[in-house]
């Protein structure tokens, strides 16, 4: 949903608080997959406190598995605010927020809750023309977008088992930014269970029926080679991130019949099994025809069209969360630590990828997750000093 261009009043927060809780939003801010060895806790399980402090940021792939709701809230800086001052002082509310030491909080156990910053290509080049993240995503096809829906200064994603805590953290943090900001627009999102992949490994479905993130880079040797940036050291331990909000057209989706929809994606919807057999976490056969010759995978198949190996990139952290206002749809995050991963992924999308014939953008931006921060080197010192 837009904003207005102005700084809202602490009244307007809170009424937008009471209009979020009394909706009951369920979010969804899960980590694509569990590492292996984990598995989901039940729904009467005590959430763990996940420590805002380290290498990384909290919010990437801590907690793993993840909470289940995402508020992201997308603003600008003034241009002569210093984005310095500002992330530290962010780093320090998140601290204390994350603590629950925060008056803010009002009383609400903080439990499992992550604040994720990012920072867009303007304050970027700031710092350095050639820095990761200096870049503006590109626009695309199937777009439909509100001038003030596309890019953005700063990303603040919050995410937290208890959908209570995502308005009042996004009052506080934005209260803490003050006149500094202005908010361009936000978004809740819903993501529903996990379902098991095998070896530890879960994923969830997305709104259209079909388990989402099953590729991705799960392991600590992936990670690292796909998802945090080395250096320069300004942004070691960082990452960049994708935003895309898309309406679904649910209706005419829904209409096909399951083996058409499964056309669609290439897999199996209720386990996920490539259509060219083996299991969820198999590679799908790209190659395998049927007797009569045609791809048992068809070419048009999101699976084939969107596969890393075929468009010859890394891979990257991939997450579609559920929303229904401003219209029913989802909001796409990806992760990754090169953003060519991303755009030359959905420009082979483009030219002939079936799923997206479902899809229209209304809002996308991208930001350099910045690294992890402690007491000593406060959030974006490295990048502002």
């Amino acid at each position: 949903m837009h904003r207005p261009d102005h700084h809202p009043s602490r009244r307007t927060f809170l009424d937008v608080t009471g209009a979020v809780v009394a909706a009951g939003l369920t979010a969804g801010c899960t980590a694509d997959a569990a590492q292996p060895g984990r598995h989901a806790p039940s729904a009467s399980s005590t959430p763990v406190t996940v420590p805002a402090t380290g290498r990384h940021q909290a919010g990437v792939t801590l907690p793993q598995p993840a909470q289940r709701n995402l508020l992201a809230v997308v603003a600008d800086l003034d241009a002569d605010v210093a984005p310095g001052p500002l992330l530290a002082e962010l780093g320090q509310a998140i601290r204390a927020l994350v603590a629950g030491t925060d008056r803010r909080l009002l009383g609400l156990p903080p439990g499992d809750l992550t604040v994720t910053v990012g920072v867009g290509p303007r304050l970027v080049r700031t710092a350095g023309v050639s820095l990761p993240g200096a870049i503006d995503l590109p626009e695309f096809s199937r777009e439909r977008m509100d001038p003030r829906a596309r890019g953005g200064d700063l990303l603040m994603q919050i995410c937290a088992g208890d959908a209570l805590l995502l308005p009042v953290v996004a009052a506080a943090l934005v209260d803490q930014a003050g006149e500094r900001i202005h908010e361009r627009w936000r978004q809740s999102a819903r993501r529903g269970a996990n379902v098991p992949m095998g070896n530890g490994l879960t994923a969830p479905r997305n709104p259209l029926g079909f388990i989402d993130g099953i590729v991705g880079p799960h392991t600590a040797a992936e990670q690292e080679r796909d998802l945090w940036l080395a250096g320069p050291p300004a942004v070691a331990g960082g990452t960049l991130a994708v935003l895309r909000r898309m309406e679904l057209d649910l209706p005419r989706f829904a209409a096909l019949s399951v083996a058409e929809q499964e056309a669609v994606f290439g897999r199996r919807r209720a386990s996920g099994v490539p259509l060219s057999g083996g299991t969820v976490a198999s590679g799908p056969e790209l190659g395998a025809k049927t007797a009569d010759g045609r791809y048992v995978v068809p070419a048009d198949a999101h699976v084939r069209r969107a596969n890393p190996a075929v468009v010859g990139t890394g891979l990257m952290l991939r997450r579609s969360y559920s929303i229904d206002d401003p219209a029913p749809g989802l909001l796409f995050i990806s992760f990754q630590n090169d953003l060519r991963t991303f755009t030359a992924t959905l420009t082979h999308m483009d030219t002939s990828d079936a799923l997206l014939s479902f899809t229209t953008t209304t809002a996308g931006a991208t930001f350099l997750i910045l690294p992890g921060f402690d007491r000593q080197h406060p959030l974006g010192f490295q990048l502002f000093r």
